[in-house]
């Protein structure tokens, strides 16, 4: 949902000319919001779906299990609501993608949310680590829609033949071919998870709370810094999992990007 509402508040409803009947430009752009989350919201699921077996490795990385010792979205207000609402399903999928087989804390979804309510905290127990989610949005969602941005400007000013084409609901608006927005997508995406990466790092271990044995010295995003940089360094701390995160996050990025441009056009957004 944070990647939907960051997709959808990147490009602004464009100035519209009058009303021309019912059902014209006007009536379009009464729905611009609407139809821009949903373009989001679709391009958001299929990143998701695609990297979703990569995602629970990161996370087993990330967090030191022991059982992989041996492996090495400008944000607006809608944008920070989306992450503080859909927070603690986050919160709960990654306590479940950091079990292993024979070691289960939880059975199921809704044991999770009845097990940290119960034992860490209430309704706050599942919003531990937002303070790193949210610090990490901006650098995260502002690198990567300005390199997508950048790129994609660039690209269509100097070869606007090689790189782009006529958009399909508007003629006079050049668009990225769909194979050159998978490339500029994913570039985007790793420049982005590379300059973000420590906060990604930082909140999964505060999500994954009494789960770790270093629990208790890891109870704020100062700590959680700290704890991991000292005992863990730069690259197997901080960086831990960033190699396979690339993997991870360039389709993503570029099946997100790709997905949202498609939407526009099939949405009437240009």
């Amino acid at each position: 949902m944070a990647a939907a509402a960051a997709l959808a508040a990147a490009d602004p409803p464009p100035a519209m000319p009058q009303a021309a009947g019912a059902g014209g430009p006007t009536a379009r752009r009464d729905f611009y919001w609407l139809r821009s989350f949903l373009a989001g919201g679709i391009a958001g699921c299929c990143a998701k779906t695609t990297v979703a077996p990569l995602d629970r490795v990161k996370v087993l990385l990330q967090a030191h299990n022991h059982h992989y010792k041996h492996l090495g979205e400008l944000m607006d207000a809608k944008g920070m609501t989306a992450v503080i609402c859909t927070y603690p399903l986050d919160m709960v999928r990654v306590r479940l993608a950091f079990q292993v087989k024979g070691e289960h804390t939880y059975t199921g979804i809704i044991h999770a949310f009845k097990t940290i309510y119960a034992k860490e905290g209430g309704f706050l127990g599942f919003y531990r680590g937002l303070m790193p989610t949210i610090l990490g949005m901006a650098p995260y969602a502002g690198v990567s829609f300005f390199t997508f941005g950048t790129l994609k400007s660039v690209g269509l000013s100097h070869a606007p033949t090689l790189l782009g084409r006529p958009s399909s609901d508007n003629p006079n608006v050049l668009v990225l071919k769909t194979h050159i927005n998978l490339l500029c997508g994913g570039v985007a995406g790793a420049i982005a998870q590379t300059i973000s990466y420590p906060f990604d790092v930082t909140r999964r271990r505060m999500q994954l709370g009494t789960v770790l044995p270093e629990y208790e010295k890891c109870l704020t995003m100062w700590e959680t810094l700290k704890y991991v940089y000292g005992h863990h360094g730069i690259r197997r701390g901080l960086y831990r999992g960033l190699s396979l995160n690339y993997i991870r996050c360039v389709p993503s990025q570029a099946v997100a990007f790709t997905t949202y441009e498609l939407m526009k056009q099939f949405l009437h957004l240009n």
